[in-house]
């Protein structure tokens, strides 16, 4: 039954394919509301209208997926990779014929503009086409033996069961980035999408169910995530937990797998610094700042949260970086504007507050700052400059619409303001000096740099960051290499 049978009244009916509205979770090949018939609301958080209701799954049908992913394993790890190939490739092909109504799915359940969510839907299905490719290269590898008469290799083998737990930012794009990698390393998986847009998760399961992969090698678990994940992590047989989401939800999972001795991938909190020197094409250097802050308006973990700007061109570069905000269209996700709703109240409440403390230490308020008619999730784009060095928005994710502009006067002084975070996820920097680009890009402590542009991030490129911004790498060869383990082999014909 989907949800177009018992809710035809949600907006989500409207989709031209109606069995990818899902209202059960996905687990053993089987769609499944739970036992208690518990259920949770989803709504649009542009309009506030109510989408549907999502089975709410309990802790012991949590541990019941494990057993369903546990005994699929042991088949599908032997499953020849061209045929994990195939599998990911239909299923690669399912979500591009299906792009229009996996966007508009989205945007009706998050928020985001129209053109971003089909923008989401083709690069969550280019992470399932390149895992799909890369499923045949992972080969034995030959050692020279250090010992004589012996013959020695390293096979790499699947870990296991995976859990993987999603966020609401990007619904799509997350969980295939992880799922793509897991399965054509061999791995069966449990999923864990956010409460809040659980939609595009089974809309998933559905395609994936159609792709023909067998059951209980992929399964999505609805409900709340302490319910849900709590028993992953207690339980031996899910040998990797992959995560995304925020540094503080890390820190508790990282405690709560410890005594299983997982395999632990984490992509946590960002708090990135633009850094923008004279010199620099000023024109440029705005346009792209202006996408390091609002794109997902501003609830994007690579998004822009400080923007250093040279002292010598501060002042035109702040007169250009307002007019560009203030020109950024506000409204609902289907009408395609530049900045939609936030995901929650307390998203809001957050804006609120780190504008009003940094005016409060001296900040200077040039637009926005305030809440906007449309509906009680959305904030106005707002910029704030001079924003002093105590401010919470220079030590915290804002994760909204929100920039904050401050001068500086040295190379040597802006990177070690940059680098005076916990968080290490990516670093913009825009400079036209060769030599300044390699010392700067060296000295930043963060994952990722990106010089003189915006979008760095795709299937082919090793996605993660330093210190508290999380652990591991996905996407490229190490995301599938994160779901396996190295298995040592020393052979004596003898």
């Amino acid at each position: 039954m989907t949800l177009h049978d018992t809710f035809p009244k949600s907006p989500l009916a409207g989709l031209d394919d109606a069995r990818l509205v899902r209202s059960f979770a996905y687990v053993g090949g089987k769609w499944r509301s739970a036992a208690s018939g518990a259920a949770f609301d989803v709504t649009d958080p542009g309009t506030g209208a109510w989408l549907g209701e999502v089975a709410r799954m309990s802790g012991a049908e949590a541990r019941e997926a494990v057993d369903v992913a546990d005994a699929a394993f042991a088949s599908w790890s032997l499953t020849l990779p061209q045929e994990r190939a195939r599998l990911l490739r239909r299923w690669y092909e399912l979500m591009m014929e299906h792009q229009e109504d996996l966007a508009r799915l989205m945007v009706y359940e998050q928020g985001k503009p129209v053109s971003e969510a089909r923008g989401e839907i083709a690069y969550a299905a280019d992470f399932v086409e390149f895992y799909a490719e890369e499923t045949r290269r992972p080969n034995i590898e030959g050692v020279t033996s250090h010992l004589p008469d012996a013959e020695v290799e390293l096979w790499r083998e699947p870990v296991g069961v995976a859990a993987l737990i999603t966020p609401w930012n990007f619904p799509t794009a997350m969980l295939t980035r992880k799922a793509a990698a897991a399965l054509a390393a061999g791995c069966t998986v449990v999923c864990h999408p956010s409460a809040e847009t659980p939609f595009s998760a089974l809309a998933l399961a559905e395609l994936a169910e159609r792709a023909g992969f067998p059951p209980g090698v992929f399964n999505v678990v609805t409900g709340d995530a302490p319910e849900i994940v709590t028993p992953w992590c207690a339980d031996p047989r899910v040998r990797v937990l992959s995560f995304t989401g925020s540094t503080e939800v890390g820190r508790l999972l990282y405690r709560q797998c410890a005594d299983t001795v997982k395999s632990l991938i984490m992509e946590l909190g960002g708090h990135a610094p633009v850094i923008v020197f004279k010199g620099s094409d000023l024109d440029q250097a705005v346009e792209e700042t202006m996408k390091a802050k609002f794109a997902t308006s501003g609830q994007d973990c690579l998004g822009a949260n400080r923007i250093f700007v040279e002292r010598p061109i501060y002042d035109a570069f702040v007169e250009k970086f307002v007019a560009a905000t203030k020109a950024l269209t506000v409204g609902r996700g289907m009408d395609d504007p530049d900045i939609g709703p936030l995901m929650n109240e307390k998203a809001v409440q957050k804006q609120e507050a780190h504008v009003a403390d940094a005016m409060e230490k001296g900040a200077r308020l040039l637009c926005g700052g305030g809440r906007l008619d449309l509906g009680p999730l959305f904030y106005a784009p707002t910029v704030l400059a001079d924003v002093p060095a105590d401010a919470a928005i220079l030590h915290e994710e804002t994760f909204g619409p929100v920039a904050a502009l401050l001068p500086f006067d040295t190379e040597e002084e802006v990177v070690a303001r940059a680098n005076a975070t916990e968080y290490g996820l990516v670093a913009y920097v825009h400079s036209m000096d060769p030599r300044r680009i390699y010392r700067v890009s060296r000295a930043l402590n963060f994952g990722m740099v990106a010089v003189n542009r915006t979008k760095v991030t795709g299937a082919p490129i090793p996605f993660g960051g330093m210190k508290q911004s999380g652990l591991g790498r996905e996407g490229a060869r190490q995301g599938l290499e994160a779901f396996t383990e190295i298995k040592y082999v020393c052979r004596d014909w003898a």
